[in-house]
C-alpha cells in the first residue's frame, strides 16, 4: 500500500515531469481514495477502461492518454461527466502522464518500441526536443523492409501500413515516435534514416517518404503505446507494495 501523495511524488521523480511542456496536467488528474493498493494500468482513460478497473476494485487507474488536454472544451458535460462521475463514485484515483511517458530512456514508450523492433544503439535524436521523443537505432544484420513489418505486425498483434520508398534499399538504420509523431519523418529522413515507423499516418506522409526516399510504417497509435504505461505497471508492482494489472482495451487507429 501507498499513500496516494507517496505515488504521485515517486511517478513525477521517476518520469521527470517538471522538465516537459505538454499538451494536458501530468500526474494526479482526478482524486480519489488516501491509500492505494491496486492500480490498473492501460493505454487511455476510455469509459471502458473506468468500467474494468471499478470491476476489478482498483483504487487507481494509470494511463498514458488522461484528461484536461490544452483546448478541449471545459465544460463537464456528456461523456466526460460519466467518466468522471464514474471515477468519482467509486473513489478511484486517476494518474496520467503523456509525454513523460513517451520520452524515459528505459519505461518510455519509445524506449519500449525499440526492445520490440530488437534494435541495437538506441539512442534519442538530442537535437529534437523533448529528448527521447525521436529515437534511433540500428540493425547489425540489415533487414528488408517486409521483416521489419512482419517482425512488427507479430509483435504488436496487428496489421502495420508499410510504404517502401521506392529505392527497395534494406533497412540499415532507423527512427520512430510512437503514437502521433508522423511528422518527424522529415527529421528521420535528416539524421540518415533508411525507416521511420510511427503510430499514425498523414496523407502527405507519404509524399515525403517518397520523395526524401526513406520507407514507412504506420503499427497504429494504440499499438505502439501499449507498453511504455505496461512496463510502469510492472515498475511499480516489482518494487513497492502494489498490486497492479494491465487492462488493454483494444482500439484499432
Amino acid at each position: 500500500m501507498l499513500q496516494r501523495q507517496q505515488l504521485a511524488s515517486l511517478l513525477s521523480e521517476l518520469l521527470q515531469t517538471e522538465r516537459v511542456r505538454d499538451y494536458c496536467p501530468n500526474g494526479l488528474q482526478v482524486e480519489g481514495k488516501l491509500e492505494i493498493r491496486r492500480i490498473v494500468t492501460g493505454v487511455t482513460a476510455s469509459q471502458a477502461l473506468v468500467d474494468a478497473a471499478i470491476s476489478w476494485g482498483a483504487d487507481a487507474i494509470l494511463v498514458h492518454h488522461g484528461y484536461f488536454w490544452k483546448n478541449e472544451a471545459p465544460e463537464i458535460t456528456g461523456m466526460k461527466k460519466k467518466r468522471l462521475q464514474a471515477l468519482l463514485a467509486n473513489d478511484i484515483n486517476l494518474f496520467a502522464y503523456h509525454l513523460p511517458l513517451d520520452i524515459h530512456p528505459k519505461l518510455g514508450n519509445n524506449a519500449q518500441l525499440g526492445k520490440l523492433l530488437k534494435a541495437e544503439s538506441i539512442t534519442p535524436l538530442a537535437t529534437i526536443e523533448p529528448v527521447g521523443v525521436l529515437m534511433q537505432g540500428d540493425f547489425i544484420t540489415p533487414r528488408r523492409l517486409s521483416e521489419v513489418a512482419a517482425l512488427l505486425q507479430q509483435q504488436l498483434n496487428r496489421d502495420v501500413l508499410t510504404h517502401d520508398a521506392g529505392s527497395n534499399k534494406p533497412v540499415r538504420k532507423l527512427a520512430w515516435c510512437t503514437g502521433g509523431g508522423q511528422g518527424y519523418i522529415e527529421q528521420a529522413a535528416a539524421a540518415g534514416a533508411d525507416l521511420f515507423i510511427s503510430g499514425e499516418v498523414s496523407e502527405q506522409t507519404i509524399h515525403v517518404s517518397r520523395e526524401l526516399d526513406i520507407h514507412f510504417i504506420a503499427a497504429g497509435h494504440h499499438a505502439t503505446e501499449r507498453y511504455g504505461v505496461k512496463a510502469l505497471g510492472e515498475y511499480l508492482s516489482a518494487n513497492y507494495p502494489l498490486e497492479v494489472q494491465f487492462i488493454d482495451i483494444d482500439n484499432p487507429a
